[in-house]
């Protein structure tokens, strides 16, 4: 293909890239440098065809360079980075009695409990295939828990900034060889107020992998560059399982709020930037549609009960409230229309939480009344 054909290409899926040197996207799965044993879990998975934001930041992840990228929630971000994370990671030793105790080679870092642990399942469709070991660090399970799921190590740690900060503070965990680390829903992380947990975990980082500010990716174009070219731009070669690479940092974010942004240029070296549509807009399979209704609490609920009657949409489904007891009371409104609900906001613990969302996956619940708490999810 062309230029005007990748031209083409990119804005047939809505890709938009700033940064140079942004390799082509991916036109398919086997036509790509992911490794080959990568590429059989990405089909026993059922993954047919990359999403927007897979085609474009998994070839930029796989030249190892420090990436950001702007996509909805539900596009497909957490394989785009899974994937290059996990080619990186066949690139260093394994964890030994001798390693195991400097902490993951991997960090993802998510606003809630509940999309961390989202994105852990994701993660551990690919990493235990491989071998790897993946623990989740997050509020609402004991510290003890957690700290007995490390004893032998993880390459990959997933966690909400509030519980992994308290870890670190405690000495529990340290973050010596960190290398790739991963902010999920940063501009959420944000508005949850994690911004100084962001910061403190980010200078925790080793500075010894640490990318030079002038330091200049030198990238080959196209989804079959060579990946040893990659490797070597990104660190040096020091034997097949010596590899040794320069930290990176991507950052995903459905909008780029000034905090973000200034995170980003703290701590992101010449990152290559992807936007897949409109920052801030829905999916394209979602659709929108606003009503105002007029008058008091007795019409809203009479309305609502109306619309869940006679929409005829399947579950399950999701009613967002404002508070956390504003939840309990529709929960009840939804139950006299007859269907089959329950709640979940923070005012439940972990377990609760877990059983509702269970229940609305499983079937048993029809509609689940929530506060924003599992917008992420």
């Amino acid at each position: 293909m062309k230029d005007r054909d990748w031209r083409i290409f990119r804005e047939d899926f809505s890709i938009a890239t700033r940064g140079g040197s942004i390799p082509h996207p991916l036109r398919s799965w086997r036509e790509s440098t992911i490794p080959p044993a990568i590429l059989d879990i990405v089909d026993e998975i059922g993954y047919k065809e990359p999403s927007p934001i897979q085609r474009q930041a998994i070839p930029i992840g796989q030249s190892n360079r420090d990436l950001i990228g702007i996509a909805q929630t539900g596009s497909g971000k957490t394989a785009a980075f899974v994937i290059p994370m996990l080619e990186y990671i066949s690139h260093l030793p394994s964890l030994t009695e001798e390693n195991r105790h400097l902490g993951p080679y991997a960090l993802i870092m998510a606003p809630t409990r509940e999309l961390a642990q989202q994105i852990e399942a994701e993660t551990k469709r690919f990493a235990i295939p491989l071998g790897y070991t993946t623990v989740s660090i997050v509020g609402g399970r004991s510290v003890e828990e957690q700290q007995f799921n490390m004893r032998n190590g993880a390459e990959i740690i997933i966690a909400t900034p509030g519980r992994l900060k308290d870890l670190i503070d405690r000495n529990i965990l340290v973050l010596s060889q960190c290398r790739y680390v991963v902010m999920d829903e940063a501009d959420r992380m944000v508005d949850l107020g994690f911004e100084q947990d962001l910061t403190f975990i980010l200078n925790a980082m080793p500075e010894d992998y640490e990318k030079p500010a002038d330091f200049v990716e030198d990238v080959k174009e196209g989804p079959m560059a060579d990946p040893q070219q990659h490797s070597a731009a990104a660190g040096q070669v020091e034997g097949e399982k010596g590899w040794k690479g320069h930290r990176v940092t991507t950052l995903f974010s459905a909008t780029m709020p000034p905090i973000v942004e200034r995170l980003a240029k703290q701590y992101l070296r010449r990152p290559a930037t992807v936007v897949i549509g409109n920052a801030g807009e829905a999916v394209d399979t979602v659709e929108q549609r606003v009503e105002f209704v007029a008058g008091g609490e007795d019409r809203k609920k009479a309305r609502l009960q109306e619309l869940l009657r006679t929409l005829g949409l399947p579950p399950p489904m999701i009613v967002f409230v404002n508070e956390k007891k504003t939840a309990d009371m529709v929960v009840r409104y939804v139950q006299a229309a007859g269907k089959r609900a329950t709640t979940l906001h923070s005012g439940k613990n972990q377990e609760q939480r877990e059983a509702a969302l269970q229940s609305l996956r499983d079937g048993d619940t029809e509609v689940l009344v929530a506060t924003d708490l599992v917008s992420l999810i």
